[in-house]
């Protein structure tokens, strides 16, 4: 049975373009049939081609099917992503070799139940983040935990995240960075006019709610990932916890968590174990 590959790029982009057609054709000369942007079914890994937001769109097609993901980083920082566009060929000769690991990624599953009874459901890898719906006005919401209040407060939003989603919307909005191998769910007041409204960071198998409250008829909105928006108006009930089904993303290095956020963040280590920054 011949070997079957998706390839997702950012078909807007020229550069995403020509470096996925380049690809598929290094893919096709060693036997491995490619598939463009289209349905995940049967295919043994999905290559992507971008930034971060390239990569979890790919998130949705692949893990309907728990194939796994290689991100190969056209876009800025590209935390999600394996390997920089200069490393393709080692991509193709690594993904032909088999050579790669695969790990699992923590998700979230995130139920709304509105006042009016309808309920909505998504997921996320990275985050769900409770934001106003206008501008002008801020979000009222109660967070709790395992069935308990924690506490209420006015805010520009609440981010509930994955330790994978720790370093993005989370980490702008000043939680802290959690290593992607520790079981943990994040939350994350953003701009809240409270005193104790800290990031939190608690168990696995914790459940978080947000309840956004029926003042002044405030509405709010769920995003997921930054990509898919959901409801909430007020008096909704917003309930997340660890995703039933995980994301799988294929590794080709060994270096370590700490060694990738020095290389993504670009973070100054001069003087670490007496190494000097050279002029």
């Amino acid at each position: 049975m011949s070997r079957r590959i998706l390839v997702v790029c950012h078909e807007g982009r020229p550069d995403a373009v020509a470096a996925a057609d380049n690809l598929s054709a290094a893919l096709q000369a060693n036997g491995i049939d490619t598939i463009r942007d289209g349905s995940a079914e049967g295919v043994e890994l999905a290559i992507v081609l971008g930034g971060d937001g390239t990569i979890l769109r790919a998130a949705e097609v692949a893990r309907r099917h728990d194939v796994p993901l290689l991100g190969v980083n056209l876009g800025h920082v590209g935390f999600l992503a394996e390997a920089e566009e200069e490393a393709l060929p080692d991509v193709v000769d690594r993904v032909v070799a088999r050579d790669y690991l695969v790990e699992e990624r923590m998700t979230l599953d995130i139920t709304i139940t509105r006042p009016d009874g309808t309920v909505e459901r998504d997921w996320a890898i990275n985050e769900a983040a409770v934001e106003k719906g206008a501008r002008a006005r801020m979000v009222e919401a109660t967070i709790g935990v395992d069935g308990r209040g924690l506490s209420t407060f006015g805010c520009d939003g609440i981010v509930l995240a994955t330790p994978t989603g720790s370093t993005a919307y989370a980490f702008s909005g000043g939680g802290p960075i959690v290593w992607p191998d520790v079981d943990a769910l994040l939350v994350v007041p953003v701009a809240a006019h409270a005193l104790f409204a800290r990031p939190l960071v608690v168990g696995p198998n914790s459940v978080l709610e947000v309840e956004v409250l029926p003042y002044e008829e405030k509405h709010a909105v769920v995003w997921c990932d930054g990509r898919r928006m959901l409801d909430a108006p007020a008096g909704s009930r917003i309930r997340v916890c660890r995703g039933a089904q995980p994301v799988r993303l294929a590794r080709m290095s060994q270096l370590p968590f700490s060694g990738r956020l020095v290389a993504k963040f670009r973070l100054p280590v001069q003087g670490w174990r007496g190494v000097r920054e050279r002029a």
